[in-house]
């Protein structure tokens, strides 16, 4: 993997874990120490993130990691509902039942372990699960071009749903 991939991969890490706050402003300099990648890798995936809308080079001001606003609630959930709504669909047609069983399996089991008590171990889990399992129905369409806006999307709705 190259380095500006593995920086870009450490950028999502810090602000999934919530170590970069949407709005927030950086510079490049503290983005290689919270990667720990070179200042050349750093600024590699800078383009990156900004297609991917995470930041904004603001001239004079430095990076800003996106904020959490309603606008973003709005356009990334229903951008969620197109794709998964075409996904499910076409899942639903084609999925080969072993898959089908295997997602059915994994969200049974977390409901049979939450009947005997919810603890924060089994909520992380089920939300990985449930992750999962929409990444899986994306996936399935076969199309790259779909699952890279999926995934990219995904990543906007788990800082908002860590922002709540």
């Amino acid at each position: 993997m190259r380095q500006r991939d593995q920086a870009y991969d450490a950028f999502v890490q810090q602000l999934l874990d919530g170590r970069l706050a949407p709005g927030s402003f950086v510079t490049q300099r503290e983005l290689v120490t919270l990667t720990g990648l070179p200042l050349g890798a750093v600024r590699e995936m800078i383009p990156r993130l900004e297609a991917d809308g995470l930041i904004s080079t603001l001239p004079q001001r430095g990076l800003q990691v996106a904020a959490v606003d309603l606008r973003l609630v709005h356009e990334a959930f229903q951008l969620r509902e197109i794709i998964e709504t075409a996904a499910v669909a076409h899942f639903a047609r084609t999925a080969p039942a072993s898959l089908v069983a295997g997602l059915r399996a994994a969200h049974a089991r977390i409901s049979a372990e939450a009947a005997d008590g919810v603890t924060d171990a089994l909520i992380r889990e089920a939300q990985a699960t449930d992750w999962g399992f929409h990444d899986a129905i994306v996936a399935h369409l076969g199309n790259g071009l779909v699952s890279e806006i999926h995934r990219v999307n995904l990543i906007r709705i788990r800082v908002i749903m860590q922002s709540r």
